[in-house]
């Protein structure tokens, strides 16, 4: 089979992410970037391009024209992947949906909610796919996670425990990557919360299967004039009477990418740490604790599905990033070309992504009332326009 034909929206010189899903979409052979139009700035656009090794007819000045002009060839991409900041997903992913491509996007969905519905109605009407790169869920060991409790082997859920923590944020920061992230108008009304607070939230859901119902949230902006949350303690209530805690934070000293979750029921527990990713501690109530490794003994199916290198050759964030391109290209040919979709394949989608804006509203909405319970279907879906500067008394 031939690779599939990746393009590209944002990524261009200066970017961090972008980098980091080529190389991810790369390394299991399954994709080429053909094209891209890499900055708003046409003139960026085609040194990266050319950085790239493009060819100048598919280096693209904006994405309207990019969207146009691939829809249009015989050999266009089949997929794009939109890596900007987050007030630019809707436009771009709207128009590549509208142009019957398919799309791949960087978390959150959107800066708000209203283009999160934009995207949504989209995806419908288009009959495309649209991947949502919640990369975390790609590790082997929170695959095998997901799989043991699944099974019952922690039996009824009681807690879920699930941190991000980081502290590149303490001080002010002034870099590309640290301004938009700090910019309502670019990020949305959620800052920490929005960046890294939607993988948190995302990778409890998606490991232990249960839904929140409620949550009560209490952010904050230590950092002075800054106009976005940089910490974020939220309670929840999850579907069954599970109880969790979320922790999100990128001003606490000593944390660098210190995603970890924690899950309790009641016949045991488990406890996994994104910079430990290779080693997962399971401790069956009245029994001592189990180190499970990646690929090691007792591995599970799932676990094993993604395996690249033996027992004992730590793998990690690429690698998490790669299955999803993985998964995303096996779905793609089972959609365009009628290929076999191989068992377990499993991406975050449109319904992920609205989930994820859902808690960012129930959010904010709990802290602008004191913290008071709220409920994630039911909260004020409030625009990034009247809530720049949420209240954090």
């Amino acid at each position: 089979m031939r690779k599939l034909r990746l393009g590209m929206v944002g990524g261009g010189q200066g970017a961090f992410i972008g980098g980091v899903h080529r190389m991810a979409a790369r390394l299991d052979g399954q994709w080429e970037l053909v094209a891209g139009a890499l900055s708003s700035d046409p003139e960026r656009a085609r040194v990266s391009g050319e950085e790239l090794g493009l060819d100048p007819a598919r280096i693209y000045a904006s994405y309207e024209d990019m969207a146009k002009a691939e829809a249009a060839r015989a050999d266009g991409i089949d997929a794009v992947a939109i890596v900007t900041p987050n007030h630019l997903h809707a436009g771009p992913a709207i128009a590549f949906l509208n142009a019957g491509i398919h799309v791949i996007c960087d978390k959150p969905l959107a800066s708000n909610m209203e283009m999160a519905e934009d995207i949504a109605r989209a995806v419908h009407e288009s009959g495309k796919l649209f991947i949502l790169t919640h990369n975390y869920t790609g590790y082997p060991l929170i695959q095998q996670a997901r799989e043991m409790i699944s099974r019952g082997d922690l039996g009824e859920l009681r807690l879920v425990h699930v941190n991000y923590v980081q502290d590149w944020l303490t001080e002010p920061v002034r870099n590309k990557q640290a301004e938009w992230r700090a910019d309502p108008a670019r990020a949305g009304a959620a800052g920490c919360l929005g960046d890294i607070g939607t993988h948190a939230f995302h990778l409890a859901s998606y490991v232990t299967g249960l839904k929140t119902e409620k949550l009560a949230a209490d952010l904050d902006a230590f950092v002075p004039g800054r106009l976005v949350d940089d910490n974020a303690h939220v309670m929840l209530r999850l579907e069954g009477g599970a109880k969790g805690m979320l922790w999100a934070s990128q001003v606490a000293p000593g944390h660098e990418n210190g995603l970890s979750l924690q899950v309790y029921g009641s016949k045991g527990g488990l406890l996994w740490s994104q910079e430990n990713p290779n080693q997962m501690q399971f401790t069956p109530f009245g029994a001592p604790t189990q180190i499970l490794t990646r690929g090691g003994a007792g591995q599970t199916d799932a676990g094993a599905r993604r395996l690249r290198v033996p027992p004992g050759h730590p793998e990690g964030y690429l690698e998490g990033f790669a299955t999803l391109y993985c998964d995303a290209a096996a779905l793609i040919r089972h959609v365009d070309q009628g290929v076999v979709l191989p068992d377990g394949v499993h991406v975050p989608d449109i319904k992920d992504g609205l989930e994820g804006m859902r808690f960012v509203s129930a959010c904010i909405a709990s802290n602008m009332a004191d913290s008071a319970w709220t409920s994630l279907y039911s909260a004020r879906q409030t625009t990034s326009a009247t809530i720049y500067r949420p209240d954090f008394q």
